[in-house]
């Protein structure tokens, strides 16, 4: 889909071009944007590499296991049915938390496997499933590897400045995603699709 999307604009922009008799102008931007997109590409592998590698060295020390087996505990009271759940669970926010989302990827979807085979209703997401995407998609992070290799590619002279705030506010979006799914699951609990209220 979103090929078709740029497609449509580099289509439009040379028609555009040719229209206002800037043809010329138009070609070279597309030349020096696709020569700009393989230099930040290049630099950013070096500092995705580095990141990985980094994340890599944790989970061989055991810092990803203690981590989690630290959290194992908080995380039963936000998903008390999760069961065999809670494991991948913890093992998914802990990679999100040192900002390999890669690598939190098949944590997550063990998760949700786990958790669809614990569902009352088919084809209802539970509230532990609502919970668990509510704290993924907000993304408690210690480290935002993207940013900081993006910044890092761009030439910034502090690219860490942003650790700080970026945890902050990536505390303040957990604490309210956690408290908010649990209002919702409170006021309007699950039930069969098709049915209404109890």
């Amino acid at each position: 889909m979103m090929s078709c999307v740029f497609a449509a604009m580099i289509a439009a922009a040379i028609i555009c071009g040719a229209a206002n008799g800037s043809i010329a102008a138009v070609l070279d931007a597309l030349t020096e944007g696709a020569a700009n997109a393989v230099t930040l590409s290049l630099s950013l592998a070096g500092a995705y590499m580095l990141w990985m590698g980094l994340m890599g060295i944790a989970r061989r020390a055991g810092l990803i296991d203690a981590l989690s087996r630290a959290m194992r505990k908080p995380l039963a009271l936000l998903f008390p049915n999760a069961g065999e759940a809670v494991a991948p669970i913890t093992l998914n926010l802990a990679a999100n938390f040192f900002g390999a989302g890669s690598a939190a990827t098949p944590f997550g979807l063990e998760a949700m496997k786990e958790l669809n085979a614990k569902a009352k209703y088919a084809g209802v997401a539970t509230d532990e499933m609502c919970m668990f995407l509510a704290l993924n998609a907000s993304a408690l992070e210690l480290l935002p590897a993207n940013v900081l290799a993006l910044r890092t590619a761009a030439g910034s002279e502090d690219a860490y400045i942003v650790v700080l705030p970026t945890f902050i506010a990536s505390v303040i979006s957990f604490v309210s995603a956690a408290a908010i799914c649990a209002l919702f699951c409170r006021i309007m609990p699950q039930r069969p699709i098709g049915k209404g209220r109890a």
